[in-house]
């Protein structure tokens, strides 16, 4: 079977659990009474931990009573076998401090959790089965996902309504129903883990697109359906979605779009205040469940954002602000009184004000110096040396599942009038930049330049950096695999012997580099992949900022070792990268380290202002989830 529309019975649920459904007045219970949320997204992960109850409390004062939280397996098991809850990524201290503020918690584990997040949550390790089936049946897939959930759960458990937890629901994969596969006994499989992990009692759910055909796939017998839809769609339409598979219960948003995420090289999202209010507004009078997605977005620090795949290849910004309630860096908008104002017609609000927007700081200008071209520096950044491999190897084959890897060979022969270096189509992934004899060429794209003209000597030395921009985390298209996915030709001759540099650089700017290093005396070309570092102060205050990138092409950014993320002000729209102030010294220098990929500009520097530039000026049509 696939799916259960048109359930004819409510799933059995014991009746001593403390959340639970009353199928009789289509609404939740809660201590034995009716109950409605009317929750809000907020990922920890995008949000650092100084900042958490920060976010929450903004949250609680606007009228909230729940928050809903994504887990990104990926973030917590970089390595199998290997898992990190520390900092950061300490998801207890997270739901713990959600309590200590008094909101209950709707979790969403996945193990698939799509958020525009790199591979929807799934570990790039899983690629290494490279015929691996992601989100079925595939024993190699569910074995990973066992391991993975057998570590998670346990944390989850005593956090539970039924064990005097806030957690009082939890949701089973995430819109099963809009991927390609529509394996019902995957489902099966996580809904029998899931059970044996936290118990009988716990309220576990489904989400899916407001379609039927959506919930075609996504629903099972013993799992609540739930739907998401944003401000543009018809309310009593969208239930009516809803209300086909599920007759009796409560009606529940799981995701109702605030706003929506940006892509490199489109336009800024934006969704009025008005329209988002008027819709909360349309399904509270309906007695509707609601979490707004997103209350808060933060940002896609490091190499965390994931990427589209709608005809081509669509990279997400740095920035997740998503137009959302509380801004990027956690500020009260227009949008969240008109939010607060729609609630108070529903439920009291919390009594006292919302706190003031953060303080920011303008640092202002700071000068950097070009510290060394990136292959001048490989034994730092690749210090277990080269791969030899007759023909290109992916990231996946080399185990490297973010950031850069560096291929090398050479000339075959004496090229005296230009010659064609081409990729095959979409074997570039995502972005190359090519040096011969260390000198930079030019960029090969996944969908668009997928060749450049070359010449040179014999033996002279051909270097392609590859760039992973992020894996795709929504759509079909699913295994998105890195690096150079097919051999380069040369006048449709196809080169080998390559070399391959796993690369390495975050672990060497953790450890202080380059800023503990000698500067290395550095070609003074401006051209091709360089690391450039510089130091600034602050003034007695550690507040949160953006730096703005004026005359840069594309890079990353690190401050005291933090990865700040992607900029690419050329492709936009966004134009600065956050800095929250808690990363910032005091008293002592704040390290910069910038890797610019393509072209710095004359007088390299950087701008601290007090405010983000997202490039508002253009018109963004509201987008529906495809």
């Amino acid at each position: 079977s696939t799916g259960s529309l048109g359930r004819s019975s409510p799933p059995s649920l014991p009746t001593w659990c403390p959340t639970l459904i009353d199928f009789d007045r289509d609404c939740f219970l809660k201590d034995g009474a009716p109950f409605r949320y009317v929750s809000g997204s907020v990922h920890y992960a995008r949000v650092p931990r100084a900042a958490w109850r920060d976010r929450l409390l903004r949250l609680y004062m606007a009228g909230l009573n729940a928050v809903q939280v994504y887990v990104p397996w990926n973030y917590h098991e970089p390595q199998p076998g290997v898992y990190d809850f520390s900092g950061d990524r300490d998801v207890e201290a997270f739901l713990d401090l959600a309590a200590e503020l008094g909101l209950l918690v709707i979790l969403r584990p996945g193990p698939y959790i799509c958020a525009e997040w790199e591979m929807g949550g799934l570990p790039a390790w899983l690629l290494w089965t490279a015929d691996i089936v992601l989100r079925s049946s595939d024993p190699a897939y569910l074995a990973a996902v066992d391991a993975w959930l057998h570590v998670l759960l346990p944390k989850i458990k005593p956090r539970l309504y039924q064990h005097g937890g806030n957690i009082i629901s939890v949701q089973v994969e995430n819109e099963y129903g809009s991927y390609y596969i529509c394996d019902s006994s995957y489902l099966q499989h996580l809904l029998g883990t899931f059970r044996a992990l936290l118990g009988p009692e716990v309220l576990l759910f489904t989400t899916d697109g407001a379609q039927v055909e959506d919930l075609r796939c996504g629903t099972l017998q013993g799992l609540y359906a739930t739907i998401d839809f944003g401000p543009g769609s018809n309310v009593t339409e969208a239930f009516g979605t809803q209300r086909y598979v599920e007759p009796r219960g409560p009606l529940v948003n799981s995701e109702y779009y605030t706003g929506w995420l940006d892509y490199w090289g489109g336009p800024h999202a934006s969704i009025s205040a008005a329209l988002v209010a008027q819709g909360l507004a349309n399904m509270l009078q309906l007695g509707a469940n609601v979490n707004m997605y997103m209350f808060h977005g933060g940002t896609n620090f490091a190499y965390w954002s994931g990427a589209d795949f709608k005809g081509k290849y669509e990279p997400v910004t740095t920035s997740y602000d998503y137009d959302a309630p509380l801004s990027e860096a956690g500020d009260p908008t227009e949008k969240l009184f008109a939010i607060r104002t729609v609630i108070s017609k529903f439920q009291p609000l919390p009594v006292g004000p919302m706190p003031p927007p953060t303080p920011k700081c303008a640092y202002g200008w700071v000068a950097l110096h070009k510290y060394a071209d990136l292959l001048d520096v490989l034994d730092v950044l690749s210090p277990s040396g080269p791969i030899q491999s007759q023909f290109p190897l992916t990231f996946e084959a080399i185990k490297q599942a973010q950031g850069f890897v560096l291929y090398r060979t050479q000339l075959p022969r004496d090229i005296l009038a230009p010659a064609t270096l081409r990729a095959p189509p979409h074997s570039i992934c995502d972005r190359g930049y090519v040096m011969l004899q260390k000198e930079y060429q030019g960029t090969l794209e996944r969908d668009g330049q997928t060749e450049l003209r070359v010449k040179g000597k014999a033996g002279d030395m051909l270097d392609v950096l590859l760039e992973n921009m992020g894996r795709i985390s929504f759509g079909a298209n699913f295994s998105d695999f890195k690096g150079l996915l097919g051999n380069l030709s040369l006048d449709s001759r196809p080169l080998s012997n390559w070399l391959i540099y796993p690369l390495t650089i975050d672990a060497a700017i953790h450890q202080g580099w380059p800023h503990a290093a000698q500067t290395k005396s550095s070609s003074r070309s401006r051209a091709g992949p360089a690391f450039y570092a510089g130091t600034f102060e602050t003034p007695g205050i550690a507040w949160d900022t953006f730096v703005k990138f004026p005359g840069w092409s594309k890079g990353q950014l690190w401050i005291n070792g933090f990865n700040l993320g992607r900029y690419w002000p050329q492709q936009g729209p966004q134009q600065t990268l956050f800095v929250p102030g808690s990363i910032l010294r005091v008293g002592c220098p704040n390290n910069i380290t910038v890797l610019e990929l393509e072209g710095a500009p004359p007088n390299p520097s950087l701008l601290f202002l007090d405010q983000p530039l997202f490039n508002r000026t253009i018109n963004h049509r509201l987008l529906d989830k495809e």
